[in-house]
């Protein structure tokens, strides 16, 4: 059997069993989406969201990306956080980096990764370049790269809240929190770094009037 007829076959083993354990499973899910959550998490394959926190199909709407960035010129995470905070009215966003992240190692190397991976990398490298004092002082690897995974997330907490959308729904709706968090592959656990409740203090100069 190949590989891709493995996760096929793989399917419906799993559809079969999800309706033999609750036979209305799939027409819930068909007349309804009612996620408290948006989770921004990185592409990696071995930090699967629905998993590390046991939740089912429905429960959390999810975005992927190399290294778990939220750039304000990214037009696809973009409309699923518009689509997340004004229509899905979400509760909270996690954005969920982890120890040891690829996209983390290769930002802060010297290496030429060719045109695209290198210019979503600058956004890792500016954020380094703003933290350097500190991430140098650290002298072990390893060390220095998971404290980078950490300042990052809780950059990318910072560029949320950045946001119109953010700060319109925090206006308006008092929602959504903002948490930053990181898995560790060691053991499994999500360590949280920072949490920012609906209408925190941001810096003046990124708060927009009249919303």
């Amino acid at each position: 059997m190949k590989p891709y007829e493995i996760l096929l076959n793989d399917n419906k083993h799993w559809a079969a069993r999800k309706k033999a354990e609750d036979p209305a499973f799939f027409e819930r899910l068909l007349h309804v989406q009612s996620p408290e959550f948006l989770w921004i998490g990185c592409s990696d394959s071995r930090v699967p969201p629905d998993q590390i926190t046991q939740t089912e199909p429905g429960e959390i709407f999810i975005h992927r990306n190399v290294a778990n960035l939220v750039v304000n010129t990214d037009v696809n995470l973009m409309s699923v956080v518009d689509y997340a905070v004004n229509h899905l009215k979400i509760k909270h966003v996690v954005v969920c980096g982890h120890y040891g992240c690829g996209g983390i190692k290769a930002a802060m190397s010297n290496t030429d990764f060719n045109q695209v991976l290198n210019m979503w990398l600058r956004n890792i490298k500016d954020i380094y370049r703003i933290h350097r004092k500190e991430l140098e002082a650290i002298t072990d690897e390893e060390s220095r790269v998971n404290r980078m995974v950490e300042i990052n997330v809780k950059e990318q907490i910072f560029n949320l809240a950045k946001t119109a959308m953010i700060q319109r729904a925090w206006s308006n709706d008092q929602r959504p929190d903002l948490h930053g968090w990181v898995y560790d592959l060691h053991d499994g656990l999500i360590k949280p770094v920072i949490e920012m409740k609906a209408g925190a203090d941001l810096d003046e100069l990124y708060e927009f009037e009249g919303l």
